[in-house]
């Protein structure tokens, strides 16, 4: 079995893509963003509910936090919560910026590739 490599985003020697599927193309990432956030936001509050003893409120609002960039709210008094906090926000870090490279992807590869099939068109002609 041969195994074919193809991609995901159109050739440059190709068309851009009409608005419409550019349009579907941000929801989609747009979408796989939001799971990926809520999922994080998920085994945050999970791990502050647990290991920390916050309620569930206060767990959503320190996983939120770290989330955000903004840092923990409540005091951590065991090593376990302290160790998790502290993976967690080097995590937080990791998510912020495969999210927001997931977010501008589509949209400084339409720019890049209307200027590359523009000058590729004029120097076709």
């Amino acid at each position: 079995m041969v195994l074919k490599a193809t991609t995901v985003w159109e050739h440059r020697r190709q068309r851009p893509i009409s608005r419409g599927a550019f349009i579907r193309r941000l929801l989609q990432q747009g979408s796989v963003a939001a799971v990926i956030i809520g999922v994080s936001v998920g085994v945050g509050v999970a791990g502050y509910h647990w290991l920390a003893g916050f309620g569930w409120i206060d767990a959503f609002l320190n996983a939120s936090m770290i989330l955000g960039g903004m840092g923990p709210v409540g005091e951590l008094k065991t090593n376990a919560a302290k160790l998790f906090a502290a993976f967690y926000a080097l995590y937080a870090g990791m998510i912020f910026l495969v999210v927001g490279g997931m977010l501008l992807t589509p949209v400084v590869h339409r720019v890049i590739h209307r200027y590359h099939w523009e000058s590729d068109q004029a120097e076709a002609k």
